[in-house]
């Protein structure tokens, strides 16, 4: 029977039925995607202890920005490590301190170092001042080891010299230990620390120091009103988003308190954003701010943002991050050579305070400084070559058990992990070996 002309009107057109179709299949696949969060929000959370790192400081006058004595730290990167741990009553992620008197006794050996010392990411029995000191127990018991560790993250040498005085200096070191990494030669100078943390070199939260126009230097306190000069609050305050927005609020607010959506953008940003240069905006603003000013305008000439890189995710055959082609012999930059010159004053004032004290004094290069054609391996070796200090290089021990550097650290975060941790403590204890007279 043939179809009337009404019939045809009230017909779906093909058209609307495609348009159903994919509204149901969306509605569909939205359900699926939702169910899926929901799986994974039940799961994280049934399995991760917590989602939040909670890092506190406080300033400590003569010393700097610390963690608060007697504190639970709780350190994550949601991916790799859920750590808690509680500061000792110095304000150190160390154990209980021993007494003079104890340390004066036996041969004690005392880490000085940034993050890498700190180590939030492992419990304390898994640093590696604690496993040296069980090594050391077991292998050379006659020498009565004792250890203890003095770390902050962001710190060099120079602020670091605080921990030294202030603390490690009283319990009389037999063996002072200090840990480097690349960034300490940022950390070490305030103007690189500065544009790197938006603060002004003249005002920083740690012990600095500061080069006279004869080219000699001097130290300076750390100032508790150093959040008062933040760099960008020179040019106004940040521009607020309008309260139209609430919306967006609500659900950027949900998202913050969601352990599905936690991993996956942690996951996202280590994964798919670029591992090495990005236009740093705020860093760019922070440099122009600072070459206004006479004392730095040559220094800053030709100056541009480089990222450390993230490392463990790097393909080995990509290049290296311009961070650490900066420390090719014969770099020219008067940049970055004010920030090798800023080191080796740290380092001078390190070997004073150790003949003065009588304590042997000896650095120990992470992996990370034989990264990448170990140039800042090589040049932080040329500073302690000249000051006499002994290095050790923990690569050394890695590449001698046919392991590579990288699998000291984590997956997604470069700091030592507990095997790291323990080719460190091996590092020392064979230098402890073959060095036993630093006990006498």
């Amino acid at each position: 029977m043939p179809r009337t002309g009404q019939d045809s009107i009230n017909s779906p057109s093909k058209f609307r039925r495609a348009l159903r179709l994919v509204g149901w299949n969306a509605l569909w696949l939205s359900a699926g995607l939702a169910l899926v969060a929901l799986i994974g929000e039940a799961w994280l959370r049934s399995t991760f202890p917590f989602r939040k790192t909670y890092t506190p400081r406080v300033f400590v006058p003569g010393v700097g920005l610390m963690r608060p004595p007697d504190t639970e730290i709780r350190h994550t990167n949601n991916l790799d490590f859920w750590t808690v741990s509680r500061t000792n009553r110095l304000g150190f992620l160390d154990r209980k301190p021993p007494s003079p008197e104890r340390a004066a006794k036996s041969c004690h050996i005392t880490m000085i170092g940034d993050s890498f010392v700190e180590a939030r990411q492992v419990p304390i029995p898994e640093k590696f001042h604690v496993q040296l000191e069980d090594m050391a127990t077991r292998e050379l018991p006659h020498l009565d080891v004792t250890t203890s560790a003095f770390g902050m993250g962001g710190t060099g040498q120079i602020n670091q010299l605080a921990f030294y005085d202030e603390y490690a200096r009283h319990l009389h070191p037999k063996l002072t230990v200090l840990v480097f990494v690349p960034n300490d030669f940022i950390n070490n100078f305030p103007l690189w620390h500065s544009i790197w943390k938006g603060l002004d070199p003249e005002h920083l939260p740690y012990v600095s120091a500061v080069r006279a126009a004869d080219g000699s230097f001097r130290l300076r306190p750390p100032d508790p009103d150093y959040h008062r000069f933040r760099l960008l609050r020179l040019s106004g305050p940040p521009s607020t988003p309008p309260r139209s927005r609430s919306s967006l609020y609500g659900i950027r607010a949900f998202l913050r308190r969601s352990y599905f959506w936690t991993w996956w953008d942690t996951k996202r940003f280590l994964l798919f954003s670029g591992p090495d240069i990005v236009p740093y905006p705020r860093r760019v603003a922070q440099a122009e701010l600072l070459s206004r000013r006479p004392a730095y305008a040559s220094l800053l000439d030709g100056w541009r943002p480089v990222s450390r890189g993230r490392i463990k995710i790097q393909p080995a055959n990509e290049d290296p991050p311009i961070f650490f082609t900066l420390f090719q012999a014969g770099n020219p930059s008067p940049f970055y050579n004010e920030a090798l010159a800023f080191t080796a004053f740290g380092l001078d004032e390190f070997k004073e305070r150790a003949e003065r004290d009588g304590t042997a004094l000896v650095i120990l290069a992470t992996h990370r400084m034989s990264y990448f054609g170990g140039g800042a391996f090589a040049r932080m070796n040329e500073l302690a070559a000249e000051r006499r200090i002994p290095v050790i290089n923990q690569a050394d021990v890695i590449y001698s058990q046919g392991a590579d550097l990288r699998d000291a650290g984590w997956a997604y975060d470069d700091h030592w992990n507990p095997t790291g941790h323990r080719w460190a403590a091996e590092a020392v204890l064979a230098y402890l070996k073959r060095n036993q007279d630093v006990c006498v």
